[in-house]
């Protein structure tokens, strides 16, 4: 009867605590979603800066290939002071000296009138590379918000492991308080008691190593989005994504900022060729000079100009401007070959990500049955002990599987949103504004813009432009 009345509170005591380790959420989250993390990220994370100051870079060689067709005007200024003597045929003895200082100043113009459309060639060889640079830009975006993405749902992976481990350990510290007091009145052996001892060291180092990795997850959080994670929302929806592999990779070939970078490679790399046979044509330029010379010595001074139109072009150097002609057909052919490569790497990488997604929404399901399935064996084993019918390690053992159920299914979530976030990053996206963050939007075209037609500090545009640099710190 002892016995009976010491098993009766031993179950008692063991289910209050299985309720209450079943009550506790596994998680509290309830300020920082998915989305702002992302926002954080794309404010805080250097890699866009990088990318921003490479696009400012990319512009302003733009800049220097339009300053080829616009005038040239130089200045130059010298004193000279000259010294000699001058001595008379057959009279050696007789010889003069003479001394004088001038200063001058002069302008030299220069216009070019005609070049075969290599300058302009130039330009828009610039200009492509502008547009794939933008699309470079785009790609770093992608990447830095599915690390942030992937860092917030790792938090939440762990987070949910931690809780586990904690009811865990709280648990089988119960079960071995059981068969201590077990012990005692002679149920269990020694060993028994040994037994869950083992189980809960093995617990808590379990604990202490889910510990350890929360705390990793936590740090690359911090990396990834600039600040500590806190309290996280729960999950939400997945984000929509494809209705098909097929017209995933549809859009993705259409949409990449890596399959429009090369498209850009691939142009400029066909320009440049022709810019490289316009090379050994001739150029027509018109030039023109001014000067003023001013004797320092006697107060005279002469003036002159001249103007004129200037022809000329390559006859032989060494065969350098065909090489450079050779040269640039061969770097087209590498563009061309890229765009090849690109293209079934982003097939092969939406494919595996679509793959990964099914895989993630399989599990999760899976998990859900599971969680069901042992949710009920665990109440049935639960009625049971009441009756006498099941032991007090088999109502542990039962709420331990209905933990891990748990824990598979809440991993198997997370799974499925990093699935979906990593497709839509091979799709192309995963960007600012087609996920609409609330950030601040950054305008390529701006910069853009205020440089391309290659102003001058004092003009009224170069003015604009000086106040740009000041806004974004770097004047």
């Amino acid at each position: 009867m002892i016995w009976i009345g010491l098993k009766r509170r031993l179950l008692t005591r063991l289910v209050a605590a299985t309720a209450f380790a079943l009550a506790v959420p596994l998680a509290s989250y309830a300020e920082t979603t998915v989305i702002d993390s992302m926002a954080a990220a794309y404010q805080h994370n250097g890699l866009i800066e990088q990318n921003r100051a490479l696009l400012r870079a990319a512009d302003e060689d733009v800049a220097i290939a339009v300053s080829a067709l616009r005038p040239i005007l130089n200045w130059s200024a010298d004193v000279t002071h000259s010294r000699g003597r001058s001595f008379t045929p057959g009279a050696m003895a007789a010889s003069r000296s003479s001394s004088d200082t001038e200063a001058t100043i002069g302008l030299a113009a220069e216009l070019l009138l005609y070049d075969f459309g290599r300058s302009k060639i130039g330009i828009d060889v610039q200009k492509e590379s502008v547009l794939a640079t933008r699309q470079a830009l785009i790609s770093a975006e992608q990447r830095v918000l599915l690390r942030a993405a992937t860092a917030y749902l790792e938090v939440q992976r762990q987070n949910e492991f931690v809780q586990l481990r904690q009811n865990n350990v709280r648990v089988i510290t119960e079960q071995l308080r059981a068969a201590r007091d077990r012990f005692e009145v002679g149920e269990v052996t020694r060993t028994d008691v040994s037994l869950a001892e083992a189980r809960l060291a093995g617990a808590r180092a379990a604990l202490s190593a889910a510990e350890g990795q929360l705390a990793q997850a936590n740090e690359e959080f911090r990396a990834a989005v600039g600040r500590k994670p806190g309290s996280l929302s729960d999950l939400g929806r997945v984000p929509a994504t494809a209705e098909s592999v097929e017209a995933a990779k549809s859009v993705a070939l259409r949409t990449h900022p890596e399959m429009l970078k090369v498209q850009h490679e691939v142009t400029a790399a066909e320009l440049a060729i022709l810019a490289a046979e316009a090379a050994t044509k001739p150029r027509v330029r018109l030039t023109g000079r001014y000067g003023l010379t001013q004797s320092l010595d006697d107060n005279g001074f002469s003036n002159g100009g001249s103007v004129g139109v200037e022809i000329g072009g390559p006859i032989y150097q060494g065969g350098q401007l065909s090489a450079l002609t050779r040269q640039a057909m061969a770097q087209r052919d590498q563009a061309r070959a890229g765009l090849h490569v690109v293209r079934h790497d982003i097939a092969l990488a939406v494919g595996n990500a679509w793959a990964g997604l099914r895989v993630a929404r399989a599990s999760r399901d899976a998990s859900e049955r599971q969680v069901r399935a042992a949710r009920e064996a665990f109440r049935g084993v639960r009625e049971e002990a009441t009756l006498g019918a099941r032991t007090t390690l088999d109502v542990l053992d039962a709420e331990q599987e209905l933990l891990d159920a748990q824990t598979n299914r809440a991993s198997a979530m997370v799974d499925e949103h990093v699935a979906a976030y990593n497709l839509l990053s091979a799709m192309g996206y995963l960007t600012v504004e087609r996920l609409n963050l609330s950030v601040p939007r950054y305008d390529p075209t701006a910069y853009y813009n205020l440089v391309k037609d290659a102003p001058t500090n004092n003009s009224r545009q170069g003015r604009q432009l000086d106040k740009v640099l000041r806004s974004l710190g770097k004047k």
